[in-house]
């Protein structure tokens, strides 16, 4: 699949998908001080009366939502991602516990959040929301990802957790290819059978930028946008481990229970097979412009291809 070059933010995304949603009566937008950075700002333009400013208080955002939502309503509420962090258990006990539809937003999640600092960079979210029980967890690759994927929100039984990124990045998808997107199912951007590099978020960019370097040595690589984290697509994995025999996994986000986490999971109950991480280490983050904070935690195109050359040399020596 040849990628569009024009960038965009996946924030932007979910903030389109929520236009797009508002012909359902039933769909209510939820800010905590931050519209504007979330993009729910577009939503609370056109529909004021269906959308609820809550201030800086997160916690009461999520009760607010579980109780619109055992009334029948659909919300969806967003914020920073750290700060729903601060919100975990009305998220447990008040959204998931009870299995209701409430759809979470956490925005400028990782490292690629850059000078916000090491205080605002979430890179725990993903683990965190993926712990809990009929939690469906996201993260987008580029803008129109994210809005076919909030769009597809609608169509769930119970709560979520998308996790999108202020920056812009080039975009993996154009307004045909995206309308191939599931929830649940992965997406391959990149076809080859030395090594498969599943990648989420900002990744999938320097995922695709590997395999194009890996390329030129010979080295033919598959990319999968693991855009759902969990429900994991168990499936295409087990076709990927007897296709290519090792994975490199790629995401911005601590390699302790994110997408890393999830397919370790899976290869030590499933199929064995080589799995190289490519993410945060066990650190926070700090300020610094993009590029050099995510050289400085290794989350590179250069890191997954030595990871990839590392998975396949370990493969061969099995």
């Amino acid at each position: 699949m040849s990628a569009p070059s024009i960038g965009g933010a996946s924030r932007d995304g979910y903030g389109k998908a929520l236009l797009r949603l508002s012909d359902d009566p039933r769909v209510v937008v939820l800010e905590a001080d931050l519209g504007k950075s979330t993009k729910s700002c577009h939503f609370r333009e056109e529909f004021p009366e269906r959308t609820f400013s809550m201030g800086i208080a997160e916690q009461n955002m999520m009760l607010v939502a579980a109780g619109m939502a055992s009334s029948g309503k659909v919300p969806f509420a967003s914020t920073f991602a750290i700060f729903t962090e601060r919100a975990f258990e009305q998220v447990r006990n008040g959204i998931a516990r009870p299995g209701l539809n409430v759809h979470i937003c956490g925005s400028h999640g990782g490292i690629h959040t850059g000078t916000d600092g090491s205080s605002a960079q979430s890179i725990e979210d993903l683990s965190i929301y993926r712990t809990i029980p009929k939690m469906t967890v996201i993260h987008p690759c580029d803008d129109l990802s994210a809005e076919e994927l909030t769009v597809q929100l609608l169509g769930i039984s119970g709560p979520s957790y998308m996790r999108t990124a202020r920056n812009k990045v080039r975009r993996m998808y154009d307004d045909q290819s995206k309308l191939g997107l599931k929830i649940g199912v992965g997406s391959i951007l990149e076809e080859g059978s030395d090594v498969a590099i599943i990648a989420c978020g900002v990744m999938v960019e320097q995922a695709r930028n590997a395999a194009s370097t890996l390329a030129n040595d010979g080295i033919e690589c598959t990319v999968v946008d693991m855009h759902t984290i969990k429900p994991l697509d168990t499936e295409l994995l087990a076709i990927l481990s007897e296709r290519c025999g090792c994975f490199v996994s790629a995401e911005d986000h601590s390699v302790i229970g994110g997408l890393g986490g999830a397919l370790s999971e899976w290869i030590t109950t499933s199929k064995t097979v080589p799995l190289e991480m490519v993410g945060v280490r066990d650190r926070f983050g700090e300020s610094g412009g993009t590029s050099e904070l995510m050289e400085e935690v290794g989350l590179t195109s250069e890191a997954i291809c030595q990871a990839a050359r590392n998975s396949i040399n370990r493969k061969n020596s099995s």
